[in-house]
């Protein structure tokens, strides 16, 4: 607009410089051939487009996601959180407030997803909240995270009261007025998949007993970067078997690029959907990391024992490409890392992370 202005005032002054010169004296010429005098020519001036806002520049990233933050919240330890995943609980609520997930099958084939919070400020309502396992207080203790979940299995109460972890329980633990039954899903699904809490009563009421800091030493060895790595081969879409009863889907959304997930649950499909919004859940990052999983000996429920450290093969699918790595986790008190052909650290995309942690023998496919 600028230029087109001083293009108008250019314009009436060469006008005006035109008619001036017609005549001398201030007196009307009376010769000539009575020809109205040339207007100037003068050139079109086009458009300038505006150039594109530059990206803004943040001092710091989100350590589980990478995305770029104006506060540094990487210091502070993360909530993890069990949710259900029996089909009469679904839909999850808050689940699509996770920055990371984590999936491993339960005994009887069924599995749970653990939600992963940097910062549980506004996530709202959270649940149904289910029972812990022992490999779930695991990884949850190599995030150096606050543990929430509602009852748990003979091995996950010795892990965590024997490992010292921050943990509020549902169940046997001093918390009535953090948690509530959801009515219509004690109706629906039953009383125990209708515990529900939310991140105002965890975040008013967590005991001051807890730290909320990261411990001195802690690090979380995950890389992230926008560009895709070079190498892979494209797949759109992928199968992950955890059972008979539970398969995951994972398909690429070139739009958004991200990855929707859907699941088979007891021969019945189901998106996976966040039932405090009502949106479907996407990922920017698909792992599969293969493990040895048996079952516990002498355990009369089949429960199972499940390897989260030491060394394994596995996948990584962002940007519509999948990666073969492996991973690495030396204890309960680390977190994984994802290793690219060379044994480096292969970046992640930026944004959240859904971790599928299935058996050796699991007939993964992709396409």
């Amino acid at each position: 607009m600028r230029m087109r202005r001083l293009g108008a005032l250019g314009l009436a002054g060469l006008l005006a410089l035109s008619l001036a010169g017609c005549g001398g004296g201030g007196e009307t010429s009376s010769q000539g051939s009575g020809s109205m005098p040339e207007e100037p020519s003068v050139s079109a001036i086009a458009p300038v487009e505006p150039e594109p806002e530059p990206e803004p520049e943040h001092p710091y990233a989100h350590p589980l996601t990478g995305e770029g933050m104006d506060e540094d919240i990487s210091g502070q330890r993360p909530v993890a959180v069990m949710f259900n995943n029996l089909e009469k609980a679904l839909p999850q609520i808050g689940i699509g407030q996770a920055d990371v997930v984590y999936e491993i099958v339960a005994e009887g084939g069924i599995t749970r997803l653990m939600g992963l919070f940097q910062d549980l400020e506004g996530a709202g309502d959270l649940g149904s909240i289910r029972s812990a396992r022992e490999y779930y207080v695991n990884l949850a203790n190599g995030h150096d995270a606050i543990y929430i979940h509602a009852g748990g299995s003979p091995q996950a109460y010795d892990a965590l009261q024997g490992w010292g972890m921050n943990y509020i329980d549902f169940v046997n633990g001093p918390y009535d007025a953090m948690y509530w039954r959801d009515k219509e899903r004690r109706k629906t699904a039953g009383f125990e998949h209708s515990l529900l809490t939310s991140s105002e009563r965890v975040l008013e009421q967590m005991p001051s007993r807890f730290r909320r800091e990261h411990q001195e030493g802690f690090q979380l060895h995950w890389v992230f970067g926008s560009e895709a790595p070079a190498g892979g081969e494209p797949a759109g879409k992928l199968t992950v078997p955890f059972s008979t009863y539970k398969t995951g889907y994972f398909s690429y959304d070139q739009d958004s690029g991200r990855y929707l997930v859907s699941q088979t649950v007891n021969g019945h499909d189901h998106d996976l959907i966040d039932g405090g919004t009502g949106q479907e859940v996407s990922f920017a990052n698909v792992l599969v990391l293969y493990t040895d999983i048996s079952r516990i000996k002498g355990d009369e429920a089949g429960r199972l024992d499940v390897r989260t450290h030491g060394q394994g093969e596995g996948l990584l699918l962002r940007d519509g490409t999948l990666y073969p790595i492996s991973w690495a986790r030396d204890g309960r008190n680390d977190t994984y890392s994802f290793l690219d052909g060379q044994g480096e650290p292969i970046p992640l995309a930026v944004g959240s992370s859904y971790i599928n942690i299935v058996g050796t023998d699991a007939a993964v496919v992709w396409e």
